[in-house]
């Protein structure tokens, strides 16, 4: 699989504008993952940071699952109850993981007024492809 990142602008940094994928064999779509574990219990109240990077470790097991790993990633949304919080506190770290993995991935970062449980800070959605 061949990944050309689109960048017909120099902003935001951390992330490619679009990334062109040619000869890839499958897509995997990966549904909103929040920070609980396996039993969907939620982990690590009022921590942004924390639910980001387990948020983070969610997708990687889903990815996992399908034969891929965060290398993978074409596309992430992120969705947040507090955008200051997530830029403070999380973003940084989160793009540090996934850059070990030479990933930036275009996606959408949004402020929601809520998740689906009151105690979730966070939730990634990620496409993938090999």
């Amino acid at each position: 699989m061949r990944r050309t990142p689109v960048n017909p602008w120099t902003y935001p940094e951390g992330m490619d504008q679009g990334i062109l994928i040619e000869g890839h064999r499958r897509l995997l779509f990966v549904s909103g993952q929040c920070a609980v574990d396996a039993q969907g219990a939620s982990l690590y109240p009022g921590d942004m940071r924390a639910q980001t990077l387990a948020a983070l470790d969610n997708v990687e097991e889903v990815l996992r699952a399908a034969g891929m790993g965060l290398d993978a990633i074409v596309r992430m949304n992120t969705h947040v109850t507090e955008i200051d919080a997530f830029l403070a506190e999380a973003a940084e770290p989160m793009a540090e993981r996934l850059a070990a993995f030479d990933v930036r991935p275009p996606g959408v970062l949004s402020e929601v007024t809520r998740l689906g449980r009151a105690d979730l800070l966070v939730e990634l959605e990620a496409f993938a492809a090999d």
